[in-house]
């Protein structure tokens, strides 16, 4: 009898050892959804490659001292913390995810993923670990929505055109046969300028697929906020405007021809486009008080909170940072290996 007893006690705690194992495994590989539509990053990061992205004080950002692999860290730039081995750009954040685009070719080129060589969609758990690939493909200007990630996907047969996939890697299809931009979301809707007939904006609603123009306009990479569009004025040698949805009524922020550009507050921050005096600069969303940040030419412009992160045209190695609003400092950004 103690000898049954025994038998049955021992297969009783490898059922349960087995039930936990599976219980175990299904909650650490099972995905979790938003209930809403978090913003994943700003449209100005990722209208700038997304290098950098906050959620909750933390800073995901692509690491220039290494290779622009995926780091975190606090936004005092504390606790440096390595993600995983992937360079990143277009970097998302939600409760639970970080989603990137990656780029791990073999070229010596850092940024060879700002041209052509852009692979692979994933997700990793903001603590760090193994990536789940969302789409193997070669992938672009990424953003969520809900419980989807909308981005540029490319392939052979249809070459660059509007995907979407849920962030649990399911259900990936097109979405439009156009490689419209997806930087600008608010709420379940993207803004974006056209490309095939247009450069009007339009609102495009994810829940029920339909598509209204809200601007007749000849813009480029615009930035919606609180019924605001802001934009790069073809009509008008690139310069930067203003134009309020309901009234139509249109304000030049700067007569500058503009190469990129960000929001922030009562501010826009851009880069001048002159063959003498080119510079990053800073002006209010009325036009008034413009001021030069920096002397020269730079991109991949990112805000974390009043942080302007900012690299030199040309140069892959070097970033700068200055609060955004007393621009009282030029520092550089190395936060190193871990």
């Amino acid at each position: 009898m103690a000898s049954k007893a025994k038998t049955i006690l021992i297969l009783t705690v490898l059922i349960a050892l087995a039930a936990g194992i599976g219980i175990w495994r299904y909650l650490s590989t099972r995905t979790l959804f938003n209930t809403g539509y978090p913003e994943g990053n700003t449209a100005g990061n990722l209208y700038n490659t997304g290098l950098f992205c906050e959620s909750d004080n933390v800073v995901y950002f692509a690491n220039p001292d290494d290779d622009y692999k995926l780091y975190s860290m606090q936004r005092n730039g504390s606790e440096i913390k390595k993600l995983c081995d992937d360079t990143a750009s277009y970097i998302n954040v939600d409760s639970n995810y970080v989603y990137y685009v990656r780029n791990n070719t073999s070229t010596d080129d850092s940024f060879s993923f700002l041209h052509v060589n852009t692979n692979s969609l994933c997700r990793i758990k903001k603590e760090g670990g193994s990536p789940k690939i969302l789409d193997p493909d070669p992938s672009l200007y990424c953003s969520i929505v809900g419980n989807c990630i909308y981005y540029l996907h490319y392939d052979k047969s249809t070459a660059t055109t509007l995907y979407r996939v849920k962030i649990d890697g399911k259900e990936k299809e097109q979405v439009d046969k156009n490689p419209y931009f997806t930087c600008c979301t608010d709420g379940r809707f993207i803004y974006f300028n056209g490309l095939e007939l247009d450069h009007n904006i339009y609102r495009y609603d994810t829940e029920s697929g339909q598509r209204v123009q809200v601007l007749t306009a000849n813009a480029w990479m615009p930035i919606v906020k609180d019924g605001v569009a802001y934009y790069m004025d073809a009509d008008n040698n690139y310069a930067l405007v203003s134009q309020d949805l309901a009234s139509q009524e249109k304000t030049v922020i700067t007569s500058d021809r503009v190469d990129c550009f960000t929001i922030y507050g009562d501010y826009a921050i851009y880069q001048k486009n002159d063959r003498e005096n080119p510079a990053l600069m800073r002006v209010g969303l009325d036009g008034t008080g413009k001021e030069v940040i920096s002397s020269g030419n730079y991109q991949n412009l990112s805000l974390v909170g009043n942080e302007l992160y900012f690299r030199p045209f040309g140069d892959d190695s070097t970033f700068y940072h200055t609060d955004v609003l007393s621009l009282s400092y030029i520092g550089t950004f190395h936060p190193g290996k871990e």
